[in-house]
């Protein structure tokens, strides 16, 4: 990927790249002002992940995090991945398709 890619790009290039592996899906997250003025909240909490689903040879929950070359985590997103991180999940944040592919495999 070119430098300073977008990260919906990685995102997109990481859920073709891992469906032979795993079932994901892009999650939304945050608030958005309607037209009529009023706020919609998508629901999960804030810090959590951009992809998630499971992996297909054994059901085990993704939660992957996606970032550019140049992108930070916030404190919430590095609290999130703490936390599941204590369970038999699998998380982590992903900079490209190569890492994505680590992380889910297990070949990290």
């Amino acid at each position: 990927m070119a430098k300073n890619t977008r990260e919906a790009d990685i995102q997109n290039a990481i859920r073709l790249a891992l469906n032979p592996y795993a079932v994901i899906f892009r999650v939304n997250s945050g608030k958005v002002r309607m037209q009529d003025g009023r706020y919609f909240d998508t629901g999960v909490p804030n810090g959590f992940p951009d992809l998630t689903g499971f992996r297909k040879s054994d059901g085990k929950m993704i939660f992957l995090e996606i970032k550019n070359e140049s992108g930070r985590l916030r404190e919430e997103q590095k609290k999130f991945i703490e936390i599941v991180n204590q369970y038999d999940v699998i998380a982590g944040v992903a900079r490209n398709v190569d890492e994505a592919i680590a992380i889910v495999t297990g070949s990290l």
